[in-house]
């Protein structure tokens, strides 16, 4: 009975890393569709959204199913609760890239975002991307040293944050007010994936180890 208890909680592990792989790849379309332009890859961001809804689903049933009729303690239990917290983390980051690509199809044929800001956004876009590749690492490897990579990651894009909405709120401002509120938006979409990621990363440590990391400023 414990073995098979335990084939699927490492079922349910590989759906929780399949997800956050989509969840990288929605952003990466999404960012591309929002810096080119390009409502093709706008939307198939969002049909990637759609699968890890999906996912979401699977993960859930796999969860419950470990609960209703495995009897999880202790440490089994610990498991299987965070898994469920995790699946909520990830299907927001998806949920966010979902509202970055439908910004740029919204847009479309014109760019949602001016080329003033243009770079800024193109790094915003990068650091996702990163976070998402280090998430997923953490997820296979629950190393301490790929969560804790996660942090400065998240600097990092707080740190673009603050020069984007510096750029919209300056004097100088030319774009108008429709990009300005754009931005204000794909900028808090942005960030908050980054905190998501973060939050991957000390929940899949919490679920390896039972050990808290340090609670870092970022909360829902």
């Amino acid at each position: 009975m414990r073995t098979r208890f335990h084939e699927s909680l490492d079922d349910l592990a590989a759906q929780l890393h399949a997800m956050c792989v989509r969840d990288r790849a929605a952003i990466a379309a999404a960012t591309n569709a929002l810096l080119s332009a390009d409502v093709t890859q706008a939307e198939q961001a969002i049909d990637i959204c759609r699968e890890i809804d999906t996912m979401r689903d699977g993960c859930e049933r796999t969860a419950v199913t470990l609960l209703a009729l495995q009897a999880p303690v202790a440490s089994e239990l610990r498991q299987v609760v965070t898994a469920i917290q995790l699946v909520g983390d990830l299907t927001r980051m998806g949920a966010l890239a979902d509202h970055i690509a439908e910004i740029a199809r919204r847009r479309h044929p014109d760019h949602a975002v001016p080329e003033l800001v243009r770079p800024i956004m193109a790094r915003m876009g990068a650091a996702a991307i990163a976070m998402a590749t280090t998430a997923a690492a953490v997820l296979k490897s629950r190393d301490p040293g790929d969560a804790a990579a996660l942090d400065g990651q998240d600097d990092t894009m707080d740190r673009l944050h603050h020069a984007l909405l510096t750029s919209i709120l300056a004097e100088d401002w030319d774009a108008g007010t429709t990009a300005a509120v754009d931005l204000a938006l794909l900028g808090r979409y942005y960030e908050r994936f980054a905190d998501h990621t973060v939050q991957v990363g000390r929940r899949t440590l919490f679920l390896a180890t039972g050990t808290h990391p340090t609670v870092d400023h970022h909360e829902n």
